[in-house]
């Protein structure tokens, strides 16, 4: 496990130049510096899961995911290209994106291999452990707003995303993710603002999608384009990354078939006691969040015993679709060892498994959360 230091957040562009550090810059690395590096290049970095206790996470320790390296990118002259299936092709400079709407989301991003280090035997990829998960609020313009002006022509069935980042090599496939003409018309926005502040270019400025409820492979940052099309992208992200299987697979076992990996199902985490902590014997709170599934959860529960029994937490309800809901539980701690685990349930009676369903892209870890922690007196 890397610890990032100020001059990797300098580096990462999470922070200034060393010449625009104050008091509140500061205040910033302090909190910043808890950020687990995963990978240096491309950057993939990961909250804390103690850190996952507010409405919003805060965006200096807000986890990052790259596929290639940031982009340069001139502002000045950006533009969005639209291309494709549609009446009037064209560019849209951000004044431009502003004036067709803006709307503020809070939505729920995590990458589809936050937990992957968890699976056993384990798989390749980013070894995300629980952290790869934050909420913000977004701000930016209806991604239905966009087509509707450019005009969708009839059989179009897909929105690819056209990122600004490059592979670093020319056998590498670019990353582009489509999704289906419905969900581009539904939820989904083009987001400049990231809980009251301009996008840093690590979150994706200067425009991003921002797709609630679904994993973060189709939340593209650096957007430079949106191709309109009949089919979704022919690549390597679309027909073979991103898959998980259609039926459950004994662990290490290869599919016979897959589909694409979408929605979030339903998962909980225990935020504090952070893993390892060490507390006071009498009255603590058991705290976390809760996210995904196909409504919103309708209950959550705790085991102080590593599943033998539960209780269940206070629950905050669900602001808008794709949001988390935070949820506590009081706990009358004796001295002792104990495991923590939490599993969630939403309205559809959709609940965490004990178990994660295991797969060779290590997607879609959502098993019960175990926390452990001692109670000294």
């Amino acid at each position: 496990m890397i610890h990032t230091t100020r001059r990797d957040l300098i580096r990462f562009g999470i922070l200034g130049s060393v010449s625009a550090f104050t008091a509140r810059a500061d205040r910033a690395y302090a909190a910043a510096r808890s950020l687990i590096v995963r990978s240096a290049r491309p950057q993939d970095l990961e909250t804390p899961v103690s850190n996952l206790v507010d409405e919003y996470t805060p965006n200096d320790i807000f986890f990052v995911r790259s596929h290639f390296g940031s982009p340069a990118i001139d502002i000045a002259h950006w533009k969005l290209h639209i291309e494709g299936m549609v009446d009037s092709p064209g560019d849209f400079s951000m004044d431009q994106l502003r004036r067709l709407g803006s709307e503020k989301k809070p939505a729920v991003l995590q990458c589809a291999g936050n937990g992957r280090a968890l699976f056993r035997p384990q798989v390749a990829g980013a070894q995300w452990e629980r952290g790869a998960v934050g909420q913000a609020l977004w701000r930016g313009v209806r991604l239905s707003d966009v087509l509707k002006r450019v005009g969708v022509k009839s059989g179009a069935r897909f929105v690819t995303f056209l990122p600004g980042d490059h592979p670093m090599a020319p056998t590498v496939p670019k990353f582009l993710r489509s999704i289906p003409i419905e969900k581009a018309m539904d939820d989904v926005l083009l987001s400049w603002e990231m809980n009251g502040t301009p996008l840093s270019l690590l979150h994706g400025a200067p425009l991003r999608a921002v797709v609630p409820s679904w994993t973060g492979n189709h939340w593209v940052k650096w957007l430079r384009g949106l191709r309109i099309s009949d089919a979704e992208d022919p690549g390597f992200y679309m027909q073979t990354g991103y898959k998980f299987p259609t039926e459950p697979i004994p662990p290490g076992g290869k599919p016979a078939q897959v589909k694409s990996v979408t929605t979030m199902p339903v998962k909980s985490l225990v935020a504090r006691p952070a893993e390892g902590a060490t507390l006071k014997a009498g009255k603590q709170i058991i705290q976390g969040i809760a996210f995904g599934g196909k409504g919103p959860i309708a209950r959550l529960e705790v085991s102080t015993d590593d599943g033998a029994n539960w209780l269940e937490a206070r629950l905050d309800p669900m602001p808008v679709p794709g949001a988390w809901q935070r949820w506590q539980l009081h706990w009358q701690a004796e001295p002792g060892k104990y495991v923590l685990r939490a599993r969630a349930t939403d309205s559809s009676g959709e609940a965490q498994p004990q178990d994660p369903q295991w797969n060779p892209g290590g997607y879609l870890h959502n098993a019960w959360d175990l926390v452990r922690c001692e109670v000294r007196s």
